[in-house]
């Protein structure tokens, strides 16, 4: 044990000296547009809260009243005694709103992701010899990737093609058409979550009915976020309905607290839910969750105007940022990427915007590749006119602080690399 505490000792002390040790600021009250932390208020620039419904007063009452009615907790997984009625109808209502037969829930989508691919690939299905494939994305979430590293190695095949690259996808599925494979499997982010940027999904459907594959997507960062009603990439690419499996979140826009699930066909939910070790084996989600998540997908479904309201304060931020001299990763996600280059840039950029009154986290290598280092701003429905404004104020004062504005900024670098 002594050498175990050793060693990582060292490890964190070399995380801090290259600057890129993960601070954790905590909030003094509820998540929303402006939080409160240690000493002031200061603009949320680093939830997830798209739609503005962690602190939403419909959706606290909702959980207020699945505590009163089911109780804290079920103490129970699902097939056991932890299926309360308010399970099922989530259920029924996450499908609806998402354009599928049915949906199971989880504790998280990476649970929900790590159950899917293991329940489908590793199960013999009647076959006593098979071989499947999985052709993934290489930015695709962590919890693709750790989904699919679940998969044997023996029994499933892993290939990685190129960010969005649909010419590299097809050349791989047509030097496989002709193999024997029982399964194929396309798995992608409808949203990545590093660039904000969109799953080519129109012709990832087309290819997937091409070569017979399973189209699957985590449309986690798209849900309640993307389309005019919230419902999703596919929703917003023209493709709604014709996703094989989706998989989502409900602790981002849809209340922001935990849970997630699989949507799909009717007869893969009823073999996932004897299946999928995650589920079977997890407990179920408390009452006071599946509550505010039913209370946040009726707001979505019966107010169009928060879902308004968040793409007007995107396509205004990311328009200002641009003009402040700001290099970002163009797009019409919520997810502004401000791109910095090196981790201790990062680091020292989003402490002096904390000071400056902006909340903001720094990602960097391992999260983003080397050299990529970036602030990742995310916008929300909570925002209004003046935060934004507030928040771009404090960009502009500590980006010329640090040089980090376009011009100066690059003009350094090209001085130092020449």
């Amino acid at each position: 044990m002594a050498n175990v505490l050793e060693l990582v000792t060292k490890e964190v002390q070399t995380l801090r000296e290259s600057k890129m040790y993960k601070i954790e600021t905590p909030l003094l009250g509820p998540q929303g547009g402006i939080v409160k932390i240690k000493g002031h208020e200061v603009v949320m620039l680093a939830a997830n809260n798209y739609l503005g419904l962690s602190n939403h007063p419909a959706v606290k009452r909702a959980a207020a009243e699945g505590i009163r009615e089911y109780g804290y907790g079920v103490a129970s997984v699902r097939f056991l005694c932890g299926t309360q009625d308010a399970h099922l109808k989530l259920e029924k209502k996450i499908a609806k709103f998402v354009g599928t037969e049915d949906a199971i829930l989880f504790s998280s989508c990476f649970a929900a992701n790590e159950g899917f691919f293991a329940s489908v690939t590793n199960e013999k299905l009647g076959c006593e010899t098979y071989r499947d494939v999985l052709y993934s994305d290489r930015l695709n979430h962590a919890s693709i990737i750790d989904g699919q590293r679940l998969c044997r190695n023996e029994t499933t095949e892993k290939k990685i093609y190129g960010h969005a690259d649909t010419a590299e996808l097809e050349r791989m599925l047509e030097e496989d058409k002709d193999k024997d494979y029982r399964f194929r499997i396309i798995a992608t982010d409808g949203v990545f979550s590093m660039e904000g940027d969109l799953a080519p999904l129109p012709r990832l459907v087309e290819l997937a009915q091409k070569y017979g594959a399973m189209l699957f997507v985590d449309d986690s960062h798209a849900v309640g976020v993307m389309g005019k009603s919230g419902r999703g990439t596919a929703e917003q690419l023209g493709v709604f309905g014709k996703i094989d499996v989706l998989t989502g979140t409900l602790g981002k826009a849809i209340g922001g607290a935990a849970g997630g699930y699989i949507a799909g066909k009717k007869k893969l939910v009823e073999y996932l839910r004897q299946k999928s070790r995650p589920y079977t084996f997890s407990n179920s989600l408390p009452p006071m969750i599946v509550f505010g998540a039913m209370a946040a997908l009726d707001l979505l479904m019966k107010d169009r105007s928060i879902v308004k309201r968040l793409h007007d304060n995107t396509a205004y931020f990311r328009k200002e940022i641009k003009d402040l001299g700001y290099t970002i990763i163009d797009g019409i996600h919520p997810i502004v990427p401000v791109m910095l280059g090196e981790a201790a840039v990062a680091m020292d950029m989003s402490q002096e915007l904390l000071k400056a009154g902006v909340y903001i986290k720094g990602l960097w290598f391992p999260v983003v590749p080397r050299g990529e280092a970036r602030l990742r701003a995310q916008i929300s429905a909570a925002h209004t006119k003046k935060d934004l404004d507030r928040a771009l104020d404090a960009f502009e004062k500590v980006g010329k602080k640090l040089k980090v504005i376009r011009g100066e900024f690059f003009q350094n670098r090209q001085n130092h690399e020449d």
